[in-house]
């Protein structure tokens, strides 16, 4: 499926940016120069210390790639505040789209929601409630994850799926209908009009 594009890709300050990223984030950078850029953030204490390997992370880049994006990442931090220092950071150099996994449930470690709404300029709910709904046809248990959508920085969709792998497919599934028009209208694009309706 394919969206208006907005014109030219805005100017993108890079990973030099202010905001530095959180360990491992040192070589990111590459995908910034793509024309849709997109930052994949893993979110586990585990998988930061190397007790398992991220699961997540790197299916969540495979289908970002399959929808067009160039992608750095998988970045796999701690939970909670190196979250949100790679959300900043992310949202400071330029990229696109940030889509986390993991830190979405009701466990005391869980604590992506808050670090992306302290983040966020604004919510865009749908896109959130959207994930819940695809996962919730298959697992009940969908329905506990507090993950959140929206912009920062002006620029950045920043979307939170669940860790768990099939979470990761059911947020894929509903990002590939409408990720790259959520862009291109943050760039500034118009919304598509059915054929045959007038101007």
């Amino acid at each position: 499926m394919t969206s208006p594009q907005a014109g030219p890709v805005p100017s993108r300050p890079g990973p030099q940016a202010a905001a530095p990223f959180p360990p491992g984030g040192e070589d990111l950078g590459q995908a910034l120069l793509a024309p849709y850029a997109a930052l994949v953030v893993t979110a586990s204490n585990r998988a930061a210390a190397g007790v398992y390997a991220d699961k997540g992370g790197p299916l969540l880049a495979e289908g970002l790639r399959a929808l067009g994006f160039a992608v750095d990442g998988p970045l796999v931090v701690p939970d909670g505040d190196p979250v949100e220092q790679a959300l900043r950071a992310g949202a400071a150099a330029g990229y696109d789209v940030i889509v986390t996994t993991g830190g979405t449930g009701l466990s005391p470690t869980d604590r992506t929601p808050e670090a992306t709404r302290a983040v966020l300029d604004h919510e865009v709910p749908g896109i959130a409630e959207a994930i819940r709904a695809e996962g919730l046809a298959k697992v009940p248990t969908a329905a506990l994850s507090r993950g959140l959508a929206g912009v920062a920085g002006g620029r950045t969709l920043i979307v939170n799926l669940p860790g768990s792998t099939g979470g990761v497919r059911d947020g894929i599934a509903v990002l590939e209908r409408i990720l790259r028009h959520a862009v291109d209208q943050i760039r500034g694009g118009d919304h598509p009009r059915p054929s045959g309706s007038p101007s």
